[in-house]
């Protein structure tokens, strides 16, 4: 994001005919490069078209931090305090239905940001099929100590050619951290049972290929110097941070959908590792290369 004139303390918006008070614009949330709020806003605002189809529909958690990196977080289920009542919220959960907030608007996505929500996790499942009702599938590739972003891309394209034989198209995105994640869309309704032992089988064969680069198992200890496949994100409790979402890290790096091509040529980690000014300019000129896992159409099969 570049510099810009220091904000208002506070400024009224109209977002999709909605009014919000927006307040502690000029609050710094990311210290070490002086990244502000109104930015963060900014960047949202901007965002919204490619961001929304992603979390439309599903029930949202988010990590909240409203002083920013240097302050208290912590991961939220239930709409934070302040919540505007036009936002959409559904009752949902695994176990025991909660309230949680559906970011199906732009108007919503800078609502929670205004109120300190500055990370988005949705999961595999939309309110409407319930938990037992998938229609995607995320592979979390995690680089262990030693390990770093540039494995995970070969390993990505491995994943890849397995996926393909199975007749399912697969879309990279970055994890905006140290990882990658890999999406499937699939058919609505795919039970949770399926997904995850889909994901897990995949996980396992692809260890046992190249045992001395990838673990799918759950072990820490087994991770330094290898790719941790994370199948166990799509047990339908859990949540993935959503593609575009800003990433509450030393900068504010994004979960930025890729090519496969820069998948391909990818020889460092910092190739791969954009901020959110660097997303607005990628998708303003390329559009959005993960367009397909939002789509009806095109969707597999598990196996």
């Amino acid at each position: 994001m570049p510099a810009t004139p220091s904000p208002p303390e506070r400024q009224t918006v109209d977002v999709d005919g909605h009014r919000l008070v927006l307040t502690h614009l000029d609050r710094v949330l990311f210290p070490g490069t002086g990244h502000t709020k109104a930015q963060l806003l900014h960047y949202y605002a901007g965002i919204a078209p490619v961001l929304v189809p992603y979390a439309a529909g599903r029930p949202a958690s988010f990590v909240r931090a409203p002083d920013g990196t240097a302050g208290q977080r912590w991961f939220a289920k239930r709409p934070p305090n302040g919540t505007p009542e036009w936002v959409t919220t559904v009752e949902a959960g695994v176990h025991e239905p909660e309230d949680y907030v559906v970011v199906d608007s732009a108007a919503t996505l800078v609502a929670m940001a205004n109120l300190g929500a500055y990370e988005i996790h949705v999961p595999q499942w939309t309110a409407a099929s319930g938990p037992d009702g998938h229609d995607r599938l995320v592979l979390d590739l995690d680089p262990g100590e030693g390990a770093d972003l540039v494995l995970c891309c070969r390993v990505a394209e491995r994943l890849r050619q397995f996926l393909d034989d199975d007749g399912l198209p697969s879309y990279p995105v970055t994890s905006g951290s140290k990882g990658l994640h890999l999406y499937v869309p699939l058919e609505p309704g795919t039970p949770e049972a399926a997904a995850v032992g889909y994901a897990k089988a995949l996980a396992g064969r692809l260890q046992a290929e190249h045992p001395g680069l990838v673990v799918a198992t759950m072990a820490r200890s087994a991770r330094p110097g290898k790719v941790f496949i994370d199948w166990s994100q799509n047990a339908s409790a859990k949540t993935t941070a959503c593609p575009y979402t800003v990433r509450l890290r030393d900068i504010p790096t994004i979960a930025a959908p890729l090519t496969w091509s820069e998948v391909a040529a990818c020889r460092h980690p910092s190739e791969l590792s954009f901020t959110a000014d660097d997303t607005l300019a990628r998708v303003a000129a390329d559009g959005d290369p993960l367009a397909p896992l939002a789509s009806s159409t095109g969707r597999g099969r598990i196996p």
